[in-house]
């Protein structure tokens, strides 16, 4: 018994010394685990750094945090998620004319603060967006707007000094302030039953009626006959003027009479007229990406400024997704052209008719070409506002968005 017992106790505490042993080669994996954890973080994270960036930059006037990122930054847009700033700077996004930047580590930018004797400077230069935040906006309905139905001495255009006759006030009193706004352009959006999407930016004459050429009724007469729909996101309106009431609806009178006093365009008939009143925007703003991926035909370019076609860096482009879709300012998207579809001639080199390349499949989809990438700065709820940012082509209309590190 002494001798079985003896054995026993040997192999018990050949078991636990075994277990023990066993333990210390979990904890080494678990620390080798966190290791490797860490490495490929910080290999991952370094990967978004540019190689041969440099060690300091010293921030100028003039500068815009898109571009010192793009210093540093193999995706600019990623710049709120990798700065960080020293514990002494409440906000790392508030950057100064003479702070310096540096690389402390592979995966952060320190900040050493500058004398901070002025404005902080931004992502985008505010001079590009300025007219489009003060100036522009998006109205869905303009057809019940009081609007100007005359000039003083029956002109064809006013300026600050002049008069203009108002229909539509009602009960106004004088010395209140008006803003006079021209209908642009009216944007809608529709899809095709058979095959794709028609953008449509319709040009306004000057009583805010759509001036649709042949091209685009046939377009969209089309679009309609094959069970389409074309979906109305609002009218572009153009800030041209403002004064100040002088005589309301009396005494017979049919009309307000409107004192111009902004130096800006010049007022005609047909123009609206609304309340001036603050209109909110954002002067800062922070890149992201985008919270959903839209499916095709739904988040495309609809206008180029100034009714252009296709634009390039620092040029603003009307959007045809906004609040609505959860877009808000600051919000980045990747430009694409749309990759068309086209005939294999080699393995079918004869004529075919085109409705029966369709219904065999006989056509291949090319892939999307990107083109740029965008940012929002002023965001409706059908549509938003963003500035080019970078490009490695012209972003047109009717292109596609898409999530900015979308690989295709």
């Amino acid at each position: 018994m002494g001798y079985i017992a003896r054995v026993q106790r040997g192999k018990s505490k050949g078991f636990i010394q075994m277990a023990a042993h066993f333990q210390r080669l979990s904890r080494q994996w678990r620390v080798a685990a966190f290791a490797a954890l860490l490495v490929f973080g910080t290999f991952a994270m370094a990967q978004e750094f540019r190689g041969g960036h440099p060690q300091t930059y010293v921030v100028k006037r003039g500068d815009t945090l898109w571009d010192i990122a793009g210093r540093f930054l193999q995706r600019p847009w990623l710049w709120p998620e990798i700065w960080q700033a020293n514990p002494h700077i409440r906000n790392p996004h508030l950057i100064y004319p003479g702070d310096v930047l540096s690389l402390a580590y592979l995966n952060r930018v320190g900040v050493q603060p500058g004398p901070r004797d002025e404005t902080p400077i931004n992502a985008v230069a505010l001079s590009d967006v300025e007219r489009f935040l003060k100036d522009i906006r998006i109205h869905e309905r303009i057809d019940d707007m009081p609007y100007v139905v005359a000039l003083e001495e029956e002109r064809l255009r006013a300026a600050a000094g002049d008069v203009a006759y108002v229909r539509g006030l009602g009960d106004v009193q004088p010395g209140q302030r008006f803003a006079v706004l021209r209908p642009v352009q009216e944007y809608t959006m529709g899809r095709r039953r058979s095959c794709c999407a028609l953008v449509g930016r319709d040009g306004l004459d000057h009583a805010g009626r759509r001036e649709v050429d042949d091209w685009e009724r046939f377009w969209t007469e089309s679009m309609l006959a094959e069970g389409g729909v074309m979906e109305h996101l609002g009218y572009e309106m153009r800030r041209v003027n403002a004064g100040v009431v002088t005589r309301g609806e009396v005494g017979g009178i049919q009309v307000s009479t409107l004192l111009l006093d902004d130096p800006n365009r010049e007022v005609r008939a047909g123009d609206k007229v609304v309340p001036v009143e603050s209109i909110p925007y954002d002067l800062q703003f922070f890149p992201h990406a985008p919270t959903q991926q839209f499916p095709y035909q739904k988040a495309q370019v609809l206008a180029v400024a100034d009714m252009l076609t296709s634009g390039g860096p620092r040029d603003v482009v009307a959007l045809s997704v906004g609040a609505r879709d959860g877009i808000d300012n600051g919000t980045v998207f990747s430009v694409w052209r749309v990759g068309n579809s086209v005939v294999d001639k080699v393995e079918f080199p004869g004529d075919y008719r085109e409705e029966d390349l369709v219904a065999n499949n006989r056509k291949l989809r090319l892939p999307d070409e990107y083109a740029s990438h965008v940012m929002v700065f002023r965001t409706f709820d059908k549509v938003s506002y963003a500035l080019v940012m970078d490009s490695t082509r012209p972003t047109r209309v009717g292109y596609e968005l898409k999530h900015p590190d979308a690989p295709y």
